[in-house]
């Protein structure tokens, strides 16, 4: 019993929020009201002018109406033997039926020209539905003021008992009158024959069977036996709501069960790879929410197709039943009309996308042929395949966007203009660093300066390469250290790359060796030629030299320098030329040292080599000289 109290109370809350949704909409109309009643003070102002011009007409038109009337008594009158009279008589009478017809013209030109702009008065039936409308006024009576008495007229006929089809008379023929038994329903005018592009007489008929079939239709909905079948249909329409409900209750909650009841049986989750989105029990849960919001959208909907349903079967709520399909339909018809009209836009965007992603795929061709050696244009490097096509790609896309954007829903509105201007000061502002970079970036990738691998030193920092990208380069070091610079750093650093000639003419590495002057330098020179020639990696064509970089006070500076192809290697290949040179040396009898002397060369042997010394050259001994009578005092001592 609970269950239907709370459907019950659902569905009164949906009338609330029905009514709540008209009193806005009435609030709506005042609003409009207010904005029809600014137009209508500029429809005023033409609306006087036209009523003045009418007013002029029309009093020619009653002096021409007297004259006529005098001309054919006159005519009447005359003798049949006075021929020259009548004829006299009757061109004037002619002269007047032109000035009639002039008249009408210009009357009916008047309100052409009007007709857009003025305003009508609708003239309502017994629910509230629009019968016709008046645009003119008839002597001192607006049209304002003629709509609103002819509705009170057309709604007192509800009290004639005796009313039927032929109750309803035309008389008269300026104006022409529809009266029911003493009482003038309403007149109709020459002006309201010609805003209806019409003759009085067809337009008299024309509202006599309007009014006719309103009253009619009024009496056989609001009989008795009506109400009675329209009550029933009522109820009939609301057991057949509340029992959509509680059997769609029911359907949910057997989906509901069917969801538990799948859980670890088909409901294992939901994976990307190997990212779990959601598991067993989440998925679970998330399809026991989704039943539920499926269910009271449901519930809400049938209410809401119950509503206009309800009110369209009462005469005096049907127009709410329009208000609230107009709140779904007038939307959904905005949205297909909408899309309807944007249709040809939407297919000249689309071509325009499909004509310039075939141009993006005709360069990713090129590009690719030129990446792989296929296509070769003179000074134009393989390398810049990729970096070139995207670059071209980012203009055909902006290009494409350029010729689309006219066509873009809104793109010609302030708010949208607004946004575009705003999001230009934040890139220029706030990207000026990162523009930077990236045209460094662009500059570099053309430039050539290394590429990904290479074993390059940028400033002070030394290692590969191994991202090369439009905002920053990254560099591994030999200690496994990831450093990122900046391109804009480094277009204003030099750049030291070791690895670009070293495939072909080989890299050379060299480390200096201090030796005093008494090892011979060509032992030297054979013995750091032969630790390089030692060292793996190291080449033996070109074959190693060695250069004296200096020659000190006490001791010669000898550079080992040998040819590399693995630039990459450096670090290991310097730690075993060291090793060998300390090899070579210890199994040559040299000392790697750097010596210092004292000027006291007697007794010592001079650091020439011998090769160079005399074949009798002695090693001097030391001279001592001892004062004999200090001698002889510190013995009596």
């Amino acid at each position: 019993m609970s269950k239907y109290c709370q459907i019950v109370t659902t569905f009164f809350l949906t009338l609330l929020l029905a009514q709540f949704s008209f009193a806005q909409n009435d609030s709506i109309q005042i609003d409009s009201l207010r904005l029809v009643r600014q137009a209508d003070s500029v429809n005023t102002v033409m609306l006087n002018s036209y009523n003045e011009k009418i007013a002029r007409i029309e009093a020619q038109r009653v002096a021409d109406s007297i004259k006529k009337a005098q001309l054919e008594a006159q005519i009447a009158a005359l003798k049949t033997t006075d021929n020259l009279k009548k004829e006299e008589l009757e061109q004037q009478l002619q002269m007047l039926n032109n000035q009639e017809a002039q008249r009408l013209a210009q009357k009916k030109a008047e309100i052409d020209v009007l007709r857009a702009s003025s305003k009508s008065y609708p003239v309502t039936g017994f629910f509230k539905d629009t019968l016709f409308v008046i645009y003119s006024r008839l002597g001192s009576f607006s049209a304002s003021d003629r709509a609103s008495a002819i509705t009170k007229r057309i709604k007192n006929l509800s009290d004639q008992f005796k009313f039927d089809a032929t109750s309803i008379k035309i008389v008269g023929d300026d104006p022409v009158d529809l009266r029911i038994n003493e009482t003038i329903l309403m007149s109709v005018s020459e002006n309201d024959a010609l805003w209806n592009s019409t003759s009085k007489i067809a337009l008299a008929n024309s509202y006599q069977k309007i009014i006719t079939d309103e009253v009619v239709r009024y009496r056989s909905e609001t009989s008795v036996v009506t109400l009675v079948k329209e009550i029933a249909l009522a109820v009939l329409v609301l057991v057949i709501m509340i029992l959509i409900i509680k059997y769609s209750n029911k359907l949910f909650r057997w989906t509901a069960l069917k969801i538990h009841m799948l859980e670890g049986y088909k409901l294992h989750g939901i994976k990307i790879k190997d990212y779990v989105l959601l598991d067993s029990d989440s998925q679970v849960q998330a399809l026991l929410i989704a039943n539920k919001v499926v269910k009271w959208l449901f519930i809400i909907m049938v209410m809401y197709l119950t509503l206009p349903i309800l009110f369209g079967i009462f005469p005096w709520t049907q127009n709410f039943a329009e208000t609230i399909f107009n709140y779904t339909l007038n939307p959904v018809k905005g949205i297909f009309m909408g899309f309807w009209n944007y249709l040809p836009n939407l297919i000249t965007i689309t071509v325009t996308v499909i004509v310039f992603r075939y141009l993006n795929k005709g360069v990713k061709y090129f590009k690719n042929e030129i990446a792989t050696g296929k296509l070769e244009i003179p000074g134009f490097y393989p390398d810049w395949a990729n970096p070139t096509y995207q670059i071209v790609r980012i203009l055909l896309y902006a290009f494409m966007f350029v010729m689309i954007f006219p066509y873009i829903p809104g793109s010609d509105s302030d708010i949208f203009k607004g946004v575009s201007v705003f999001l230009g000061f934040l890139f220029t502002f706030g990207s000026a660093g990162s523009v930077s970079n990236i045209i460094a970036g662009i500059v570099l990738t053309y430039m050539r300066l290394f590429k990904i691998g290479d074993r390059v030193k940028i400033g002070d920092i030394s290692g590969d390469i191994i991202e090369k990208n439009m905002l920053v380069t990254r560099i591994r070091t030999t200690k496994n250290e990831i450093i990122s610079i900046p391109n804009s750093t480094v277009m204003n650093s030099h750049t030291i790359n070791y690895s670009s000639d070293a495939p072909e003419k080989g890299l050379i590495i060299h480390t200096t060796v201090t030796i005093g002057y008494d090892i011979p330098w060509k032992l030297m020179y054979e013995t750091l030629i032969e630790a390089a020639l030692r060292t793996d990696l190291i080449l033996k064509e070109p074959k190693p030299f060695v250069l004296q970089t200096s020659l000190e006070d006490f001791y010669v500076a000898y550079q080992i320098n040998a040819y590399v192809r693995e630039a990459n290697k450096q670090a290991k290949i310097y730690s075993d030329l060291h090793q060998h040179i300390q090899d070579v040396c210890n199994e040559n009898g040299i000392e790697i040292l750097s010596p210092h002397y004292r000027a006291a060369r007697d007794g010592n042997k001079t650091t020439i080599p011998e090769d160079y010394l005399p074949k009798d050259y002695k090693t001097p001994g030391f001279n001592v000289n001892v004062n004999k009578e200090e001698a002889n005092s510190d013995s009596k001592e």
